[in-house]
């Protein structure tokens, strides 16, 4: 990567139409809003990285916004005001009315009508009619974003798997992901029947029931964009840009961090900049995948939008390009999106910048003087690992 001096940021510890920034107005005798954030309390450990980095997200977040930051939120606390929730997960729309949760200015995430919503089984259809599929799920959504997608089929039984994956087989090999997977974990490549079998052998019926499976084409010489827009109260920015990927304390390649182009508004803004076709294709794919989701289910709405568009060579030697997933709640990505609204808001003549993330495992990295850490440490599950954000000047040559 080309070297800069960094752009110092500020320093504190759409729907698919583009979202008008908008002048945050308070009364002086009004008590400030509160960032909390709320966890999945039985998946993570308070000692990891994704709390840290949750803990530090916030933080931020709070400045941005001229809120108060308040640690995890404490449901038998009275809050002055309606508190500002930085989520784990995707909410689901029962759980949002629980916590007081209405719109997007009260989180940065997303919530959706049923937990499945928020997975990547959305993105293909069942094998047929009869397949099974949890309760609110839409066949309308995957015919919508056919166009948009790579060829692939969602499984929520043994059998149903088996008979999407054997049909995929025909055209080449198959990748196959847990519903449940992120950062590249619970994902495998299966050449033939045999292998496709031993895979979906090794997956319980539980976790097919519940969460479900991804059986997709798999691509070769693959290049993941990032499409994405966030917004918090006051405040809002549109990116593109592409992840990389590292290896990790296992010697498993893994998400490694994001590079992106963020500029301040909304999407007419980005696709103003001199961007490169197979770029704008996987906005608009992006932009075709949310259109799909405000249709198909009622009650979603997200603050942070962030979409996966893979461009590779499939097994007969074509170049394909589709949305593999989304993200509606803080991601891999999130240091990068807030590094650039931190620039924004310390620089108003400023519109458009080049946000990075790293997440680096072994030991520590030389950091950029302007660097903003959410995590450096030894983590329970996965060793040492540093994770940082900064911005540069953008240069639309590179």
């Amino acid at each position: 990567m080309k070297s800069h001096r960094p752009v110092r940021a500020r320093n504190a510890s759409t729907q698919t139409a583009e979202i008008a920034e908008a002048p945050r107005s308070r009364s002086p005798r009004q008590p400030r809003r509160q960032v909390v954030i709320w966890s999945a309390r039985n998946r993570r450990s308070p000692d990891g990285h994704e709390a840290r980095t949750r803990a530090e997200i916030a933080r931020r977040l709070a400045g941005l916004a001229g809120f108060e930051y308040a640690g995890e939120h404490d449901p038998g606390t009275s809050y002055a005001n309606r508190p500002y929730f930085l989520p784990s997960d995707t909410l689901t729309s029962a759980t949002a009315a629980r916590l007081g949760i209405r719109d997007a200015d009260d989180l940065y995430g997303g919530v959706v009508p049923a937990a499945f919503v928020a997975t990547k089984t959305i993105t293909h259809p069942r094998v047929d009619s009869g397949a099974r599929a949890p309760p609110g799920w839409s066949d309308e959504f995957p015919q919508r974003v056919a166009k948009s997608v790579l060829c692939g089929y969602s499984a929520f039984a043994r059998s149903d798997a088996l008979r999407a994956g054997r049909r995929l087989l025909e055209a080449g090999p198959v990748r196959v992901k847990l519903a449940s997977g992120i950062a590249g974990i619970g994902q495998w490549v299966a050449k033939d029947g045999a292998e496709l079998a031993a895979v979906i052998d090794e997956i319980s019926d539980d976790e097919l029931a519940s969460s479900g499976v991804v059986i997709e084409e798999n691509l070769a010489d693959v290049i993941t964009h990032s499409v994405g827009q966030v917004r918090v109260p006051g405040m809002s920015a549109t990116y593109c840009g592409a992840q990389r990927l590292t290896t990790n304390n296992r010697g498993s390649d893994v998400y490694g961090g994001s590079e992106l182009c963020v500029v301040r508004g909304g999407f007419a803004a980005l696709l103003g900049l001199g961007l490169a076709d197979d770029v704008r294709l996987a906005i608009a794919q992006a932009l075709a995948y949310d259109d799909a989701a405000v249709r198909c289910f009622p009650g979603y709405f997200a603050s942070r939008r962030n979409y996966d568009v893979a461009q590779g060579t499939d097994g007969k030697g074509c170049r394909r390009c589709g949305v593999l997933e989304q993200s509606w709640r803080a991601g891999g990505a999130t240091g990068a999106e807030i590094a650039a609204l931190e620039a924004f808001q310390s620089d108003a003549t400023l519109q458009v910048v080049r946000a990075v993330s790293h997440e680096s495992y072994g030991e520590p990295a030389t950091l950029p003087d302007s660097a903003a850490v959410y995590f450096s440490g030894i983590d329970p599950s996965v060793g040492a690992l540093t994770k940082y954000a900064f911005v540069e000047p953008y240069d639309d040559a590179r």
